[in-house]
C-alpha cells in the first residue's frame, strides 16, 4: 500500500482548474470515488480533454471499475499519463483511456489483481470468487481491446507477473507515446 501524503488542497485545486486529476497509490474504494467524482465534474464543465495522471502499483478490481465506468461515460476525452509504476488492476484503468502516455522510466507490472479479503461461509467465499473471476475477465477483455494483444497473451502475462518498461509497453500496445525529456506533457 502507498503511504504517500495526499496532495495539498491548494495544489489539488490548481490542478483541477487545469483539468488534471491525480490518482496515486493503491486504487481503493475511497480513491476511486474521489477520482470518478473529479472526472465526471470536469466532464460536466466542458468537452476539453481531461488529464488523468496515474501512479498506482495496484488496485481493488471493483474500485478500478468504478473509475473505468466514469471514463466510459465521459464526453470529454481522457488523456492518461503514467508515472513511476502502474500495476495490477490499475493497468486496466490506464488501458481504457483513449490517449495514453508514459514517462520514460515508468514500469508496468502486468499481474493478476488479488481478490479482496473474504470471510464467512464457504458459500460466501465461493460467491466472492465467482464475482472476482467475472470482473477479472472483464479487465482482461478491456486490456486486450486496448492493446490489440490476444486475450490468451494478456491472461498469460497477468498470471506470470510480466514487467514492462515504458518502451516495451509502447511496443505491446499499452502506451501510445513516451514523453520525451524537455517536452512538456500536453
Amino acid at each position: 500500500m502507498d503511504n504517500s501524503p495526499p496532495l495539498a488542497p491548494w495544489l489539488e485545486e490548481k490542478l483541477f482548474d487545469r483539468r488534471i486529476v491525480i490518482l496515486q497509490g493503491s486504487v481503493t474504494g475511497s480513491a476511486a470515488t474521489r477520482t470518478a467524482a473529479a472526472l465526471l465534474t470536469l466532464d460536466a464543465q466542458g468537452q476539453d480533454p481531461v488529464e488523468l495522471h496515474l501512479r498506482s502499483p495496484d488496485g481493488d478490481l471493483d474500485a478500478v471499475f468504478a473509475v473505468i465506468d466514469a471514463v466510459d461515460v465521459m464526453h470529454a476525452p481522457v488523456h492518461a499519463l503514467a508515472s513511476a509504476e502502474i500495476g495490477g488492476a490499475a493497468v486496466g484503468l490506464y488501458a481504457v483511456a483513449p490517449h495514453r502516455r508514459a514517462f520514460p522510466h515508468t514500469r508496468f507490472r502486468l499481474r493478476e489483481p488479488r481478490a479482496a479479503g473474504v470471510s464467512g461461509t464457504a458459500e460466501d467465499v465461493a460467491h466472492a470468487a465467482g464475482h472476482h473471476l467475472r470482473v477479472l475477465d472483464d479487465l482482461i477483455v478491456r486490456i486486450a481491446q486496448a492493446t490489440g494483444q490476444p486475450r490468451s497473451r494478456i491472461e498469460d502475462d497477468l498470471s506470470r507477473g510480466r514487467q514492462l518498461t515504458a518502451e516495451e509497453a509502447r511496443e505491446y500496445g499499452l502506451v501510445h507515446e513516451i514523453v520525451t525529456p524537455g517536452k512538456k506533457p500536453s
